[in-house]
């Protein structure tokens, strides 16, 4: 029997396109991403989930807690859906970045390339692929929430597409969306990419 995991990408917040904000500690969702948290909750309400999940991030915990209390569910706090270490790169805009050599080759081959200090998206990818397995060993069935990030969901959604971590950009990951991949055995199928859900 299929596990099925929605992945959702957190809430919006005010700096999303503007700073990579990364593992910063204090990045809470804006106005507008607290009425996507509520919307997102209100859509899972009518699902029977299983268990509701969250990246340690409090952008992450702040999606995920409305899901869970609406779903009747606690919040289980997961490291392995934490957002990219991107190193020296933590708080730094988009526009400053662009003149960074090491930046243009982390979008460019995303499959090799490592956040200076930071991850290479091929840990990331093997922390995620193994979360999902050991859920689907924990359940052998069932719904679960996760909540986490947009590289950590491309990196999942790759591996199910069975693609190279440098199609990065041909997978689109927006805030308060929704992917689901079925785990069974050792597979992962793609059942939705981002979804606006409930929207």
């Amino acid at each position: 029997m299929n596990t099925t995991i929605h992945l959702v990408r957190h809430a919006t917040h005010d700096a999303v396109g503007q700073i990579l904000v990364g593992r910063m500690p204090g990045v809470r969702l804006s106005a507008d991403g607290r009425q996507q948290a509520a919307r997102l909750a209100a859509w899972f309400a009518g699902q029977a989930v299983d268990a509701v999940q969250s990246s340690p991030r409090e952008r992450a915990r702040e999606t995920a807690r409305p899901i869970a209390e609406r779903s009747g569910r606690d919040c289980e706090v997961v490291v392995a859906l934490e957002e990219v270490d991107v190193g020296e790169w933590t708080g730094r805009r988009f526009t400053d970045l662009r003149s960074d050599p090491r930046w243009t080759l982390w979008n460019v081959q995303r499959g090799r390339a490592c956040a200076p200090g930071g991850e290479s998206m091929r840990d990331v990818q093997r922390r995620i692929v193994d979360h999902l397995h050991d859920v689907h060993a924990r359940l052998h069935g069932g719904r679960v929430v996760a909540v986490s990030h947009a590289e950590v969901i491309r990196a999942a959604l790759l591996a199910a597409l069975d693609l190279d971590l440098d199609a990065f950009h041909r997978i689109e990951v927006e805030p308060a969306s929704v992917s689901t991949i079925a785990v069974g055995g050792h597979n992962l199928s793609l059942v939705g990419m981002n979804e606006k859900a409930g929207w």
